[in-house]
């Protein structure tokens, strides 16, 4: 029964592989509790969700996008880049509450050369081992 499902998705997605990852990604959400949009005929979720591709009951290209999206770790807004002759505006229009309440600068510890150095022969290295 699985295998006409398949034939008539072909048309859909044309990809096999995009289909084995659409039909995968729907069975996942089926079986997290969204709902289905065909009757289940006591079918599995992967069978189910092929025939919801077949059917054209979800848009593949939706599927897509929500797949990408539930893969995605960190999502980037496009926001547009402040105008430099607005940034100096504003900085010349400064007062000094304002400079109470911008954060401080970053600094960093300096090194020497030789105070890098008098730490590294000071390192031990690790006792060697017969797991190696």
């Amino acid at each position: 029964m699985a295998r006409v499902t398949v034939e008539d998705c072909i048309d859909k997605v044309e990809n096999r592989f995009e289909l084995v990852l659409l039909a995968s990604h729907r069975a996942r959400l089926i079986s997290q509790g969204s709902s289905i949009t065909i009757d289940r005929d006591n079918d599995k979720n992967p069978v189910v969700a092929l025939r919801e591709i077949a059917d054209e009951t979800l848009s593949p290209d939706d599927l897509k996008e929500d797949l990408i999206h539930s893969l995605q770790k960190h999502v980037e807004v496009d926001e547009p880049e402040p105008d430099p002759a607005s940034l100096l505006a504003a900085g010349a229009s400064t007062t000094s509450e304002e400079e109470e309440d911008a954060p401080e600068a970053v600094t960093f510890d300096q090194m020497s050369e030789e105070e890098l150095l008098a730490g590294i022969e000071g390192l031990v290295p690790p006792e060697k081992s017969d797991d190696y």
